[in-house]
């Protein structure tokens, strides 16, 4: 059984749902510290210029954890990145196939961050049929050690194989694994390109981009990064 755990992120990139899509279970990591200026609260998407960042405002104190941050409903968000998407995308070819539980997001009030990233993580998982098993590390008493945390999650959820992004290479004790039987596998994800609005092509933005631009072939181009 393999395993993949990640913050939730705002409408993630590609190489984040290759990461779930290669997983039996994928968790939420909303447990740890927030991170400023990351992905936690944003996005990229592809406009005429280059790109934007679609940015939900966020009450924070540090040392926050993730599932503490809230979100903002004082700030008119919700409806700037709706109409930037329909600006942006209205006339992609799968926009009005795939729009509808974006804006279904978009048109509730959110108190927490994490149950907002969550959802939009959701939406696009099911846009692109991905059908793996989701649990939020806060079910679990967990060590506080990065790699221990890891490796419990591992313990507790049945793993043998723990997938990791291609960064953990530079901060995993694979030794910890090791000495409870648990493989470690990298990610090494190479974005795969596809037609997009708006001329040459920008790597790294939402997913939403893929699905808008390319509907239910959206997976297979996924799969192409391996």
């Amino acid at each position: 059984m393999i395993v993949s755990v990640h913050q939730p992120q705002y409408m993630p990139w590609l190489g984040y749902f290759d990461k779930i899509d290669r997983s039996d279970l994928f968790v939420f990591l909303d447990t740890v510290q927030y991170k400023k200026n990351e992905f936690q609260n944003r996005n990229r998407i592809k406009n005429d210029k280059g790109w934007q960042w679609l940015t939900v405002p966020v009450g924070y104190r540090f040392p926050q954890k993730i599932d503490e941050v809230t979100v903002n409903e004082n700030m008119p968000w919700r409806h700037k990145h709706r109409q930037a998407l329909i600006t942006n995308y209205g006339k992609a070819p799968y926009f009005e196939a795939c729009f509808s539980d974006i804006e279904g997001i978009l048109e509730n009030s959110w108190s927490q961050l994490t149950e907002l990233n969550v959802k939009t993580v959701e939406a696009i998982l099911n846009q692109l049929g991905i059908k793996t098993s989701r649990k939020h590390a806060g079910e679990w008493q967990l060590d506080q050690n990065p790699t221990g945390r890891l490796v419990d999650i591992c313990l507790k959820s049945g793993a043998d194989t723990y997938l990791s992004g291609a960064g953990g290479q530079n901060f995993l004790d694979l030794d910890q694994f090791e000495t409870e039987g648990i493989s470690v596998i990298f990610q090494d994800f190479e974005h795969p390109q596809y037609t997009q609005q708006f001329g040459d092509f920008e790597p790294f933005m939402s997913t939403l981009d893929l699905l808008f631009n390319c509907g239910t072939e959206s997976l297979n181009v996924i799969r192409k990064g391996r």
